[in-house]
């Protein structure tokens, strides 16, 4: 069984990830996110936007003590 994903218009995603519009189109446009075509129109999967966030998502580094009492 397939379960349907809600279709995001680019300005619904560009609101979700908090950029303007110009930013979710340059991602279609050079593919690094999932979309559908509905005849001229374009949407993108609200969990194809999570997958993006989730892949992009930088986690902080933990440095040792010893190493940040050293100056430089």
């Amino acid at each position: 069984m397939v379960t349907m994903d809600r279709l995001l218009n680019v300005d619904q995603v560009a609101e979700l990830l908090g950029t303007t519009v110009r930013f979710p189109r340059r991602l279609i446009e050079e593919r690094r996110i999932t979309f559908v075509k509905v005849g001229r129109h374009v949407r993108i999967p609200e969990s194809a936007v999570l997958a993006f966030v989730v892949a992009n998502t930088v986690e902080p580094m933990t440095l040792r003590p010893a190493v940040l009492r050293r100056a430089a």
